[in-house]
């Protein structure tokens, strides 16, 4: 068969999640993440401060204490215990290896009374513990995206307790994980990803309904000559500019004032749904096209977000003119009136084209509704100040939220959103450029 280009853009845009969160599942066991420190794998690793500017992973969230866990299934059935959290939001998210989000525990899947769930094979069939949840997991490899709500400084050793509290045992204590298979590195940056890509699909083979689509990738790059290579490496280039592209036009998300409404990115699994998830047509992309291209852009900018139904993400890179915004101009955002939410809310700064939080001298990364000494104006709403510089007005400066030199990408983040955030008629105002 002969292999073009365009074969190759399919085969990437389908394979880049599975290599782009599979690298960093190892990354969290080998070396740790920022605040979280390496964990072996069916063991939390759990950070104990707030991300900040030294933590490179995308788009990390600055609202809570990570807790995470890289699953390997091969030991045969986990006991995950959680315990009694008194109202206190947070969230254990179980990511397959495929980036589909499966199973959601935490304060508004199960509650805040203590519980314990048995975390299986996909094709477990034994007994369950009394009083357990069983939690059917599609994938060997999987992950645990554990975020916990912090308030301040004099609420860490409270979070820092539940952390601890909350637990991974292998019913089997002997089993020993198989782990994560790794292919030789290959010569170019194009031969690693297809390289990761065959062994990672081959151990951890998609869903049912994507075995086609699969089989015809893996024939698209068997092509063992000169010209066979030369393809992989031109489609490779191809590829990862669309997506790249994909991601800068918003990814056919709406798009208002700027805000590109990224309340579906999601919405990509079609076939797994255990406690706490969604199954539920508003929350399904039913075209295949769309939920491939929206899966990989997920991946590359927000890997292991919530659906909407946990936490409503949006972000922008353009004011109300539509021009890129810059830490070379100063901004104002005037959320009148801020977002309904069951939780909390929040607006995070992160650098382009990183998508890292910001470094700056105030240390603060993110604003919301949680942040002490924000003033709001007599009417409820609430403006936030973006700039470079810590602005000279008091008022201004008590509602900063420092931007770096170069161009940016603020996040709104609404945990537990109302209904009117998830239909869009909460609607976000346009970000406005005060230095003209």
């Amino acid at each position: 068969m002969t292999t073009t280009p365009d074969d190759l853009v399919t085969a990437y845009m389908f394979g880049f999640p599975l290599v782009f969160n599979l690298d960093q599942v190892t990354r969290y066991e080998t070396t740790g993440v920022g605040k979280n420190p390496a964990a072996a794998w069916n063991t939390f690793s759990h950070a104990r401060t707030l991300a900040d500017h030294n933590d490179t992973f995308v788009t990390i969230n600055n609202d809570t204490l990570y807790s995470m866990a890289q699953l390997d299934l091969s030991v045969g059935p986990i006991l995950l215990s959680v315990p009694a959290t008194a109202g206190r939001y947070f969230v254990l998210q179980f990511v397959s290896a495929w980036t589909d989000n499966f199973a959601y525990i935490g304060h508004r899947a199960t509650g805040s009374d203590a519980a314990q769930f048995l975390l299986v094979p996909h094709d477990w069939a034994g007994d369950a513990p009394a009083a357990t949840t069983v939690v059917r997991v599609p994938t060997r490899i999987a992950s645990i995206v554990g975020r916990w709500a912090v308030s301040g400084d004099d609420d860490l050793p409270e979070v820092h307790a539940l952390q601890d509290a909350t637990t991974l045992a292998p019913l089997d204590a002997t089993a020993v994980p198989k782990g994560l298979p790794h292919p030789a590195e290959e010569a170019s940056e194009a031969g690693d990803f297809w390289a990761k890509y065959l062994t990672w699909s081959r151990e951890f083979p998609p869903a049912p309904r994507d075995e086609a689509l699969q089989a015809a990738n893996v024939a698209a790059l068997s092509a063992d000559t000169p010209e066979g290579a030369a393809t992989r490496e031109s489609g490779y280039l191809a590829a990862k500019a669309t997506l790249e592209g994909v991601l800068a036009s918003g990814g056919g998300n709406a798009i208002v004032n700027g805000w590109n409404l990224a309340y579906h990115s999601f919405d990509y699994n079609l076939d797994y749904f255990e406690v706490g998830s969604e199954n539920d047509p508003e929350f399904i992309i039913a075209d295949p096209q769309r939920r491939l291209v929206q899966r990989a852009g997920a991946a590359l900018g927000g890997l292991w977000g919530n659906q909407s139904f946990e936490a409503a993400y949006t972000a922008t890179y353009v004011d109300e003119l539509g021009e890129p915004i810059s830490g070379a101009h100063t901004y104002t955002l005037h959320l009148d009136p801020t977002p309904t939410v069951g939780a909390f809310w929040s607006l995070t700064m992160y650098d382009v084209p990183n998508y890292y939080l910001v470094a700056n001298p105030i240390k603060r990364y993110s604003i919301g509704d949680r942040t002490p000494g924000i003033q709001y104006e007599a009417d409820g709403s609430l403006v936030i100040t973006m700039s470079r510089e810590e602005p000279a007005d008091p008022r201004a400066r008590a509602n900063w939220l420092p931007t770096p030199e170069g161009d940016f990408r603020p996040v709104l983040r609404m945990y537990e959103p109302a209904r009117e955030v998830i239909d869009q008629s909460y609607v976000i105002p346009a970000i406005t450029r005060t230095d003209r």
